[in-house]
């Protein structure tokens, strides 16, 4: 059994521009690619409404032009299809150091649905997994996304959590390129829910799943 816990430095912060959020990630990512003895990080966040592709992802799954939308889309180097960020929806940053744990990139994806499924269980709801897929379905609707990209085995990117936002920029998509699984959100089984309260749950269940001890910056 270890005594010693990582320590994970969390950052709880609030409705944060997406470019502004990409470019903190990446420099917490060079800084440990730089000096891998540097403490993991764990970011929650809200973004203003915005999507993101990921890396070979399909422009076909966006039912507007690129170029002529109004919209703020972004291509990242993320894994993963096209996905939707608003208010409402609490998404989660790790930067992590996967030597600390296992060098393996299909374990850490469980270990993030894990994370997402307890979330939802302290709810009483019981979040699933389907095996061809990376994510959380809650009764058959997708509840959180997963997309992440891995340098040097430290991790940027993360998941995305539907808690109560405004469901509609997720009908100008094709959401993860799944057209047959409807997207929800957690306020459909508990009215009223907000992020704010979701948090400290994420953050507890996070903390459990990857065995750290969070520090709260």
């Amino acid at each position: 059994m270890k005594t010693h816990q990582n320590r994970c430095l969390l950052y709880n912060q609030g409705l944060m521009p997406y470019v502004d959020a990409h470019a903190w990630q990446r420099s917490l990512l060079t800084e440990r690619i730089n000096d891998p003895s540097l403490d993991d990080v764990l970011i929650l966040l809200e973004h203003p409404p915005v999507y993101t592709l990921g890396q070979g992802a399909s422009a076909e799954f966006l039912k507007f032009e690129i170029d002529k939308s109004k919209y703020d889309v972004h291509r990242v180097e993320r894994g993963g299809e096209v996905t939707y960020h608003c208010p409402g929806q609490l998404v989660g940053y790790p930067i992590l150091n996967l030597q600390r744990y296992r060098k393996d990139l299909h374990w850490y994806l469980r270990q993030l649905e894990e994370v997402l499924i307890r979330v939802l269980a302290i709810y009483g709801l019981q979040g699933e997994r389907i095996p061809a897929f990376t994510g959380v379905w809650l009764q058959g609707r997708k509840i959180a996304a997963i997309g992440i990209k891995v340098s040097r085995w430290i991790t940027m990117h993360g998941f995305a959590l539907n808690v109560c936002p405004d469901m509609t920029g997720f009908e100008r998509i094709v959401p993860c390129g799944i057209s047959d699984k409807p997207v929800g959100s957690l306020v459909e089984w508990i009215p009223g829910i907000t992020c704010q309260e979701v948090r400290s749950d994420v953050a507890s269940s996070f903390a459990e799943v990857f065995g750290v001890e969070l520090v709260e910056l």
